[in-house]
């Protein structure tokens, strides 16, 4: 027997699930221990129907954390119809460093669901892998930036993001970081990256 898809929400279900979530993500994003009710009671939602959509905590911050990820995955294709490679490059850069950065309420919500005994693991990054494999052959293609680059070379390179602390002046060392991670991507020669050298 064929599986059978869920039936999609109602409009006015649809328009309280959005804005649990924009609620949640504001309100998780300044504390990971925001109470639920809070979060409910800023979202115009009564209880019953907060927990029809999300029957705990745990279910509340997967889906967060799995729309915020799309959010940023879903940006790059956008870049690219409206600028060119390198400056789609760079423009997304910023738009995930800001989610690294200004989501760190977010991120310990999420290390607290998953390292319970028993919860489900975190969500891949596959959609912001794409979206960062997407950008880069759209560079390669266009000699852009050195051949050879991959996803993971540049997650790697711009892994200092998630020790920048939000609580102080992080906008000029964060654009300092991703102009000169841009600067060494960007093609001066036609040597092509090694993996091997770099891991």
């Amino acid at each position: 027997m064929p599986e059978q898809k869920a039936a999609p929400l109602r409009s006015d279900a649809q328009r309280n699930r959005s804005r649990i979530l924009k609620v949640a993500v504001a309100e998780l994003t300044r504390s990971a221990d925001t109470p639920l009710s809070v979060i409910a009671k800023k979202a115009g939602v009564g209880q019953g129907t907060f927990y029809r959509h999300f029957p705990d905590r745990e279910t509340l911050v997967l889906e967060i954390y799995r729309h915020e990820m799309h959010q940023v995955a879903d940006r790059a294709a956008e870049l690219l119809k409206t600028r060119p490679p390198d400056q789609a490059l760079r423009e997304w850069m910023d738009h995930l460093a800001r989610f690294a950065v200004t989501k760190a309420g977010l991120a310990e919500a999420m290390r607290q669901v998953t390292s319970a005994p028993g919860s489900p693991g975190k969500p891949a990054h596959a959609p912001v892998t794409a979206a960062a494999e997407l950008l880069l052959r759209a560079n390669a293609q266009a000699g852009t930036i050195k051949p050879g680059v991959t996803a993971d070379h540049l997650f790697l390179a711009v892994a200092g993001l998630w020790h920048l602390d939000n609580r102080t002046d992080w906008q000029p060392r964060l654009t300092w970081l991703l102009d000169l991670v841009m600067d060494g991507l960007r093609a001066g020669g036609t040597q092509a990256w090694d993996s091997t050298d770099i891991g």
